[in-house]
């Protein structure tokens, strides 16, 4: 993957919040809307440094997000974002906050370097300020030599790298990524996860990136916060969440594989099938049981194994087994 550019200023750990402590804090927060919850007795930390969101459609990613920035009043519980109270001081949160939509948010007629600077103005800098931090930040995500052509022209991965621009303009102390590399083509997606990285890893940037492509927050992420139908089905350190000792492996039935999966979840072990025909299976215990459990366990059910082959748990495994698909 190509790396980011280097040498540009980009946000600063902040200067009146204990790093020490988590980003986001909520407790037991519920949010209605009409008879349907779409948020049910949430509670979750999200800790600095780079936290994936997950979760399948309707499960509550959204809904959090703009309750966190106060565009949605909860119909009970508590947060606090960067150490304020989201129902006392939403303004001034949102003052701190980077956030990159997923929908697209620029203003047509405006070339990228006066948008990203107005972006900055929004947020309380002044007008030099903003114009520097614009230039800077429009380098750092690769639209230097871009900055000049108003917006509406740019493709789509261009139109994502600008609304990280806008989300880093102001110096926040949190970013909120939401689909980040919706739209975007291999290599785009690639330039924006190594961004991405770069800011969380090397720049000391916390963020909460929002997605449904698991190989992303893998990517990016250190620690994960799993939502599945408006609560929290996981939270943690991902290697932590990825399991207890033992081995992932990759494997074959000659003829129905549903069965045998069948099988081998009546017998206790995590099983779930891959769009190659191959299901993976957890194994716990010693890395040298698995192929002799399965070996035995196929000779017993009459099965025919055709592939078999060692893996490792992976953020699918930690998603399946949080959202029951295992």
């Amino acid at each position: 993957m190509p790396e980011p550019q280097s040498g540009v200023e980009v946000p600063l750990t902040p200067s009146f919040w204990d790093p020490s402590t988590p980003v986001v804090v909520c407790q037991q927060v519920s949010v209605r809307y009409g008879k349907n919850w779409a948020l049910q007795d949430v509670t979750a930390e999200f800790h600095p440094g780079a936290v994936g969101l997950l979760g399948p459609n309707g499960a509550g990613k959204s809904t959090l997000i703009k309750t966190l920035l106060g565009f949605v009043k909860p119909d009970k519980g508590r947060m606090t974002v960067i150490g304020m109270d989201v129902a006392v001081q939403p303004l001034d949160i949102r003052a701190r906050i980077g956030y990159m939509p997923e929908s697209d948010a620029h203003i047509p007629g405006m070339n990228a370097v006066s948008f990203v600077a107005y972006c900055g103005q929004l947020s309380g800098l002044p007008v030099a300020d903003a114009m520097q931090r614009a230039h800077e930040v429009l380098y750092y995500v690769g639209l230097g030599e871009a900055r000049y052509r108003n917006v509406e022209t740019y493709s789509t991965g261009m139109k994502q790298r600008i609304k990280l621009a806008q989300a880093l303009v102001h110096d926040p102390d949190l970013l909120f990524l939401d689909e980040p590399t919706n739209g975007m083509d291999p290599k785009g997606r690639d330039e924006m996860l190594e961004l991405i990285r770069d800011l969380a890893h090397n720049k000391g940037v916390n963020l909460i990136l929002s997605s449904h492509l698991l190989p992303d927050v893998e990517f990016t992420c250190d620690r994960v916060v799993v939502m599945d139908k408006g609560s929290i089905a996981a939270a943690g350190p991902i290697e932590a969440l990825k399991g207890p000792a033992g081995r992932v492996y990759e494997l074959r039935i000659k003829g129905d594989n549903g069965a045998f999966t069948a099988v081998l979840r009546r017998e206790g072990y995590e099983c779930h099938d891959t769009d190659d025909d191959v299901m993976r299976v957890f194994v716990p215990g010693t890395l040298d049981e698995g192929p002799r459990v399965l070996f035995q366990l196929a000779a017993r059910e009459g099965a025919q194994i055709r592939h078999l082959r060692p893996s490792v748990p992976t953020l699918e495994d930690v998603f399946a087994r949080a959202v029951g698909e295992v």
